[in-house]
């Protein structure tokens, strides 16, 4: 374009007002363009940036900035789910569309436009909150054994207001427990403070010292303490010891064996013996299937009675399966398919195996869970019939993607859940974004 100028105005208006975030950087990471949009997604006004690099600002969790990827390898990324901490310590989920800018064949940055998905993430992996009902021990699923002791051993926790920890992997439902804890342990519903810790996470102390300041009883619950850095877990520590036992409710959570976590250097042996004063472990899902069904009938029972919807069970075929799959997400992963069920479903009143969404299918069939008919993975009506190829390749995107989602885009996870190295998978995500 010979002469852009009288465009300007045009492209600043474009920039201040487009709903969507524009985040542009040079080569060396240094931000060239951050709109209006950024800014409230992310925090920062455009001269905190303008003389650091974007890897300076921010904190990812599990992979690093998509900008910074894009700046490496010269190609686009396109609708990449990232979640990292802006300014304010506030966790955020974006979709990123991250493109490297050439001129005359040569890279001079990367620009990324990013769509805020913050507010639906919460809505979607926050189990039950949508009822908006208080979480109780009486609204957690405790058929098996082991979480009725789960349970019996919080409600010791509440009744003598100690410190405790909760220990269980991603999904397991510390944050049901925590919650029902605060509930059975104070009459003000209000009262339950979540603090999602992050590595060197000074904003975790800094909202505790802020929230001190009300002098109100809180329950405190300090969720995943091992995503903390040790100077950080032993400034909180030193906050903690400070309180009133009798005042405050605090419960931390790990997301894997303390001790591990304590030899990993991840967990300040003080810290922990702090929270330990009552351990409870919260089993995985696999390990409690007896709770599987239970917990599928209280879902249907609370989306009936909130959406007045029409489903009310599962198939005998799929109950099977639901007990043979091995849910390596949990709880949450649970939830989130009867979620995605029921969302397609309109007049059918029973979950059979052909409502089942895709991606749920090929994780069974690569599990080995046989005792399906063969159809169970081909699509149910004529219309639907696709070239092989081309189903393949939709299939293999859909599949890695939400594989990627459920272990929070941890890559190494992704790929020993995949039966894969971390190089294949790498090398397949590549391929499937080059093909969009």
């Amino acid at each position: 374009m010979k002469n852009s100028e009288p465009l300007l105005p045009f492209y600043e208006f474009i920039a201040t007002n487009v709903t969507v975030g524009i985040h542009a950087v040079d080569l060396s990471g240094k931000t060239i363009i951050y709109n209006t949009k950024m800014k409230e997604i992310e925090g920062f006004h455009f001269d905190e940036l303008a003389d650091r690099s974007v890897i300076e600002m921010f904190s990812f969790r599990q992979h690093e900035s998509t900008l910074m990827r894009v700046l490496q390898t010269g190609k686009k990324e396109v609708n990449v789910k990232q979640t990292y901490w802006n300014k304010n310590g506030h966790e955020i989920t974006t979709i990123n569309d991250t493109f490297p800018l050439y001129v005359e064949n040569k890279l001079i940055g990367a620009i990324e436009f990013a769509r805020d998905i913050t507010s639906l993430e919460k809505l979607v992996y926050q189990p039950l909150r949508r009822y908006g009902e208080p979480l109780t021990f009486d609204m957690i699923t405790a058929v098996s054994d082991s979480m009725r002791q789960v349970i019996a051993n919080a409600k010791k926790a509440a009744a003598v207001k100690l410190p405790v920890l909760l220990i269980g992997e991603s999904g397991t439902g510390k944050d049901l427990v925590a919650e029902g804890i605060h509930h059975a342990a104070s009459t003000d519903p209000e009262a339950f403070v979540t603090l999602v810790s992050r590595r060197s996470a000074q904003s975790v102390l800094d909202k505790l010292q802020e929230l001190l300041q009300d002098d109100k009883p809180y329950t405190f619950f300090f969720e995943r303490i091992d995503f903390l850095s040790l100077d950080i877990q032993e400034q909180l520590l030193e906050v903690l010891q400070s309180l009133p036992q009798s005042k405050y409710m605090l419960i931390g959570s790990v997301g894997s064996d303390p001790i591990t976590l304590i030899a990993e250097d991840k967990l300040s042996k003080s810290l922990y013996y702090f929270f330990a004063t009552m351990a409870i472990s919260i089993p995985n899902l696999t390990d409690r299937k007896e709770d599987i069904l239970p917990f599928v009938d209280d879902y249907f029972n609370r989306h009936q009675e909130r959406f007045a919807s029409n489903v009310t069970e599962l198939s005998p075929d799929v109950q099977d399966l639901f007990l043979q799959y091995d849910w390596p997400g949990n709880l949450k992963e649970l939830e989130l398919l009867l979620d995605e069920t029921v969302s397609f479903m309109t007049t059918e009143s029973t979950v059979t195996s052909d409502l089942l969404p895709m991606h749920f299918r090929f994780k069974v069939q690569q599990q080995g869970v046989s005792n399906h008919e063969p159809e169970f993975f081909m699509f149910q009506q004529q219309n639907d019939v696709m070239p092989l190829d081309a189903y393949l390749r939709e299939a293999e995107s859909y599949y890695v993607q939400n594989v990627l989602n459920l272990y929070e885009g941890n890559i190494t996870k992704a790929a020993t859940a995949l039966g894969m190295s971390r190089q294949n998978l790498q090398y397949r995500i590549r391929k499937i974004k080059n093909s969009l």
